[in-house]
């Protein structure tokens, strides 16, 4: 059975995090600017950028690849951060956990490579061979 003061902390820490977050939210609802109809006016219906007049719209749409070598790099940075908590312990895990550490960056290679022949990585246009067979042929004709 628990500690019975280990629960009261438990719910005096949960408490006193909900009455700050209802204070922030009561401050921002109190303090916060509020206009409507022609008081509004043009500068509160744009998107804020800082006192410049923006060019063009905030809607841009990212490559793939944008999306793709942010999750590589999760991913990679993740194995950093657990290869860095076991090398803390590398003395006191002895061979087993030397192995399991080689295991882990084992398959991490695997996928790093599988990924480069899927050619997940490469950023450049791609030209597709059937593509370059047709134009020979056009050529030729």
């Amino acid at each position: 059975m628990e500690n019975v003061s280990s629960i009261w902390s438990i719910f005096t820490y949960a408490l006193v995090i909900g009455i700050v977050l209802a204070g922030m939210m009561g401050l921002s609802a109190i303090t916060g600017t509020r206009r409507s109809g022609r008081a509004m006016g043009r500068s509160m219906s744009m998107p804020f950028e800082s006192g410049i007049i923006p060019t063009g719209s905030a809607h841009l749409r990212l490559p793939v690849q944008y999306y793709l070598v942010a999750m590589f790099f999760v991913i990679f940075d993740v194995e950093t951060a657990i290869l860095l908590t076991w090398a803390t312990v590398v003395t006191e895990v002895g061979w087993i956990g030397y192995g399991a550490a080689l295991a882990f960056i084992v398959f991490l290679a695997i996928s790093l490579a599988y990924l480069w022949r899927a050619g997940a990585l490469d950023w450049g246009p791609q030209v597709h061979p059937r593509r370059v067979m047709d134009t020979r042929k056009d050529l030729a004709s």
